[in-house]
């Protein structure tokens, strides 16, 4: 059953099953048609979040255990609504004494039947696993560690003991184990597992093997065939060795009955392979496009102008954001993932050395021409075998210019043709295609995520996940063209706003995104607010590119909370990877960045910014109303994050993942859930056989209106750039030609428009945003106008 729209809420020790059972009639009030909700399998014990699975073979216990998702599903259904779960294939928890199977694992080494669960380079370690856990080097924590019985002690981490060596002297007892506890630091360059992104606590699981998919997947296969659960969000799937094999397998063994979209992001104009056996996307790709049409370009490249004059033009403070993205990619290829770097120059220069025509490849070339691909790859992963997209020829040659003489340079070549799949079929040919993938997707998830959008910030509400700095605003008739192609090539995709994993609330977003089209107030508010600012102690920011990423930040909390702001810029701060970072601290940089906030925007100037931000408020109401009307309405199924259905203010993790809770009704839960109802209702409208139809209109201020019709029975109709409206003299002149027939106002039950021109001043009468059902032809009236 594809949903007509998803509720997510996270699902937490603090909000188990049997609250989220609590919530299922105000769901079902709100118009939903299912539950979304963050994975419930078995993870580390106290986690808030679920993806450290440690046994895929449990629903977790802390959460209600499997009769209490078996009771929320019951629950739901009473209520006519299903569950939809988000899995987690690519990793589990690197935590042995949670995690059975990795416990066995190094208890009996390579051997050992749950070996094969995880990518481990046995060779590279020396016939061990390389453990990152170690607060120093080994010589400096022996006296840390203990034995009891056949395990070993170290803090709070246990870890078996190879049988018959428990009474050997601590020195040589280490030394017999199949693994190697080691300085966290070491995690960088010797690391010989793969793991999720950058983060050692994750152990990369290898699903593409058969039986490892049957005993990772069992119970959710299940759960989906016992009729528990309708759908499956499928969680970071890039990091996958073969994602369109996984997602066949999954399925075939759901029985093709299951709707499932993949968190894939996607870049640019790249699009979600064809033939994949899935609905479509998380719906990151739908985000960039909805933030895109209320974000003003001539604005932002002003703001761009300011930001490079105000932050200065050193290093990645320049507001260039190309070169921002390649920077920052050279730093995460060389040092965070520089293990990952020397497992694939391993692979490569293995396979050199097995053929006569590629063994006079130096393995320093190999590895420059790993490194130099890796940062040109344009999207998240060459996921096509053989895709020139992937991997374009200007991509390799501009990789060359890292070669001072062209036969060395030919290592490029090589690489490429790897990494596309064309040069064999031999098992470490297949390990480096799949490697390569995988590396490309945490290089660009860390560079240009977690790196990049903390360095660039001309306008941070474009600095979202699957979204481009570089090109924040989306013209009406290019968000047109894309509506249309999901209506015909993807109709049951996910669409989303704000995420557990998105960096602003979209209604933080949409306060700031009101600065582009207004970059002379935003640069008068922040002279004079500066000015502010530093007449108090403490005032005086770090270094401007902080302030600027602060002051936005403060305007689109409105009135910012101080404890939760300070978290959000310190994570920035340590992101960005510029004054300090998450390894090496700069306590001196990092007490300064607090010191600003209690004086800046948590002290005095507090009320200076909320000003500010209250005068923009009338065409913050325009943008968040506009943009939660067009994704609800938009080709695709709308996933509503826990609390969006009101005003929901929020930053980055860990703020924006707390437990759900219900809050008083606002404008904005009117108009969502009026789209909400009539999406449940009226399912054909917006359905897999619905159309979508662009309205146009005519007048001095047409531009400011964009309007759809979905299959010729609902129009949705919004405001943009309604402050720029507002200084060009507003709606005089401009009418929205209606389909015909009579439509009646969703949001304003007693107006009725008939078809043909309307004045949209009239239109947007009450508010910047309208709902159009074609109304039943009363009797006697005419069937139509």
């Amino acid at each position: 059953m594809t949903p007509t729209a998803t509720y997510r809420l996270q699902i937490q020790p603090d909000f188990p099953f049997s609250a989220a059972a609590e919530a299922v009639p105000y769901l079902a009030e709100l118009g939903v048609s299912h539950l979304h909700l963050s994975p419930v399998l078995e993870a580390v014990p106290g986690s808030t979040h679920g993806y450290d699975v440690v046994d895929p073979a449990r629903v977790r216990e802390e959460l209600g255990g499997e009769a209490g998702l078996r009771e929320l599903s019951r629950t739901a259904r009473d209520h006519g609504l299903g569950l939809v779960l988000d899995i987690v294939p690519n990793h589990m928890a690197a935590v042995p004494r949670h995690n059975r199977a990795l416990w066995e694992v190094l208890r009996e080494g390579p051997l050992s039947p749950y070996a094969r669960w995880f990518d481990i380079d046995w060779e590279a370690g020396g016939g061990k696993v390389l453990l990152p856990v170690l607060a120093g080097r080994i010589g400096d924590e022996l006296g840390a560690m203990r034995v009891e019985g056949d395990v070993l002690h170290y803090g709070e981490q246990r870890f078996p003991l190879r049988e018959s060596t428990a009474k050997l002297p601590l020195p040589e007892l280490l030394d017999a184990q199949w693994y190697r506890l080691g300085w966290w630091r070491l995690a960088r360059t010797e690391l010989n597992y793969r793991r999720f992104f950058t983060i050692s606590d994750l152990i990369g699981v290898r699903v593409e093997d058969p039986e490892v998919f049957d005993a990772t997947h069992g119970k959710i296969i299940e759960l989906v065939r016992d009729g528990v659960v309708d759908g499956l969000r499928i969680d970071h799937p890039d990091g996958l060795a073969d994602p369109e094999a996984y997602l066949r397998r999954l399925d075939e063994a759901t029985g093709g009955a299951c709707w499932t979209v993949v968190e894939k992001i996607l870049t640019g104009d790249e699009r979600l392979p064809a033939d994949w056996p899935v609905a479509g996307t998380t719906g990151y790709d739908a985000l960039r496009q909805v933030d895109g049409l209320f974000t003003d370009p001539a604005g932002a490249a002003e703001l761009v102008g300011q930001y490079r004059e105000f932050a200065g033009p050193a290093s990645d403070r320049g507001g260039y954001w190309e070169a921002t993205a390649r920077r920052a990619a050279y730093k995460v290829v060389t040092h965070e993932l520089a293990a990952e770097t020397a497992a694939l120059t391993r692979l490569a220069e293995r396979i050199c050395a097995a053929d006569p025509a590629l063994r006079d490849h130096a393995p320093w070339a190999l590895r420059v021409a790993v490194r130099e691909l890796l940062v040109r790859v344009p999207v998240y992963r060459p996921y096509r075998i053989g895709g020139e997209e992937a991997l374009p020829v200007e991509a390799a040659a501009a990789a060359k210019g890292a070669f001072t003489v062209a036969e060395e340079a030919a290592a490029v070549d090589v690489v490429r043709d790897l990494a596309l799949g064309r040069l064999g079929e031999g098992p470490d040919h297949a390990a480096f295609r799949a490697r390569f993938a995988q590396t490309s997707s945490a290089l660009r998830a860390k560079s240009v995520e977690d790196t990049a959008f903390y360095r660039y910030a001309p306008l941070i509400s474009a600095n979202e996940v699957g979204g481009d700095p570089g090109r924040p605003a989306v013209d009406p008739e290019d968000f047109h063209a894309y509506c249309a192609r999901l209506a015909r090539d993807w109709p049951a995709t996910g669409t989303v706003l704000t995420t557990h994993d998105t960096k602003r609330s979209a209604d933080v977003r949409a306060r700031i995104a009101v600065l582009s089209e207004c970059p002379e107030r935003w640069a008068d508010f922040l002279r004079r607010i500066t000015e502010e600012a530093t007449r108090l102690e403490g005032g005086r920011a770090p270094d401007p590119h902080l302030a600027w990423v602060t002051w936005q930040t403060a305007v689109g909390f409105g009135i910012p909370n101080h404890d939760r702001l300070e978290t959000a810029l310190l994570k920035a701060v340590r992101e960005a990877g510029l004054h300090t970072s998450w390894t090496e601290p700069d306590q001196a940089y990092e007490r300064a960045v607090t010191a600003f906030v209690d004086a800046g925007p948590a002290g005095p100037p507090l009320y200076s910014a909320a000003l500010f931000a209250r005068e923009l408020d009338p065409y913050v109401r325009a943008n968040a109303l506009g943009a939660a009307l067009v994704q609800l309405t938009m080709p695709g199924v709308p996933d509503v994050y826990q609390g969006t259905e009101r005003q929901y203010l929020a930053l980055v993790d860990p703020d924006n993942r707390g437990p759900f809770r219900q809050g008083p009704p606002d404008e904005k839960t009117a108009v969502t859930q009026a789209a909400l109802r009539l999406r449940r209702e009226r399912p054909e409208v917006f359905g897999e056989s619905g159309t979508y139809t662009p309205l146009t209109a005519s007048g001095p201020a047409a531009g400011h209106c964009l309007a759809f019709c979905r299959t010729g029975e609902v129009v949705t109709a919004v405001t943009r750039l309604s402050l720029r409206l507002s200084e060009t003299g507003g709606w005089a002149g401009t009418e929205l030609t209606l389909p015909g027939g009579r439509w009646a106002d969703l949001l304003a039950p007693e107006r009725e428009f008939g078809g043909g021109p309307v004045p949209v001043a009239e239109l947007f009468a009450d508010r910047p945003v309208a709902l159009l059902s074609r109304a039943a032809v009363r009797e006697g009236s005419a069937a139509s106008e």
